[in-house]
């Protein structure tokens, strides 16, 4: 199990000022451990980072509304995910990690407490894969929820895509679909994505972009492929800090210096506008 560095234990005040009711749309919570015990299954060890911590960090960051993926750490016990959505006064939403099969009045219960989506990981062990996914679609479709999809390499999208178009219900390529700015906008794997695109249950989440880029922040290799995507689908266009960062062994980036980068990929105001307000509102707060 690899043990995570901590996040920052501060962040700067950015210079970009989001817009009111701005969403940040992939954040995790890990622990306290004593109380939300951790996977003997998971693959990584984090740093608990507990509710009052992202509280915290979004008050800096000016950010009312967030969404919880659930950390692979916590497995497929939702628990510390469902406490925080509980106890937080901003109206939280979260992605859950189960597997396909739960009874629906399990799902029901989750969706009244805020969950409104599932995610699938070939990255960290303890939750669920792909080979969750048809069925796992199918039992979510009547709660409205969604697939949020964490590859580990670019080249599982290029596979993975013709069942990706077969889904009733939406679908996000989370970080991009992990394609990396060596890779670009002339591989395999982005023809891909932009084929998918024409799909409109296909939503992106710009987030973690600093794992992908082999460049120093601004990490401007990204550039192309952002400035794609937001061109091609900006209604399908979402964004997080992905604080606590964790799995990540680089140098720990400044969430402040995450949210001054939004303005260098999304230039327009409407844009920002959609990418942080009103897009998440579509999937978030039915």
């Amino acid at each position: 199990m690899k043990a995570c560095p901590p996040p920052r234990p501060t962040a700067r005040i950015p210079k970009y000022k989001v817009p009111a009711g701005s969403w940040d749309c992939h954040v995790h919570v890990f622990g306290p451990s004593g109380k939300f015990p951790y996977s003997p299954a998971r693959s990584y060890t984090p740093e608990d980072c507990p509710l009052e911590a992202l509280e915290a960090l979004h008050k800096t960051l000016g950010f009312d509304r967030c969404v919880i993926v659930h950390g692979g750490a916590h497995g497929t016990d939702n628990s510390v995910t469902l406490d925080a959505m509980e106890r937080s006064p901003r109206g939280l939403r979260g992605v859950a990690v189960i597997p396909s099969g739960l009874p629906d009045e399990t799902i029901a219960s989750m969706h009244k407490a805020g969950m409104r989506g599932v995610r699938m990981s070939t990255v960290v062990s303890g939750g669920a894969g792909f080979e969750h996914l048809e069925r796992l679609a199918d039992q979510i479709a009547a709660f409205g929820w969604h697939v949020v999809l964490h590859f580990g390499k670019a080249g599982e999208l290029t596979q993975i895509a013709p069942r990706l178009c077969k889904l009733r219900v939406p679908f996000i390529l989370d970080h991009l679909g992990r394609i990396t700015g060596a890779e670009g906008i002339r591989s395999e794997a982005f023809t891909t994505l932009e084929s998918l695109l024409d799909n409109e249950k296909c939503w992106i989440k710009l987030a973690s972009l600093y794992r992908l880029s082999s460049q120093a922040y601004p990490h401007k290799d990204m550039l192309p492929m952002i400035h794609t995507v937001t061109e091609k689908c900006p209604d399908r266009i979402i964004w997080g800090s992905n604080w606590p960062h964790p799995i990540y062994t680089g140098p720990m980036p400044d969430d402040g210096d995450l949210v001054d980068l939004i303005p260098l990929w999304v230039p327009e105001a409407k844009l920002q506008m959609k990418m942080l307000v009103d897009n998440p509102l579509k999937l978030y707060e039915s």
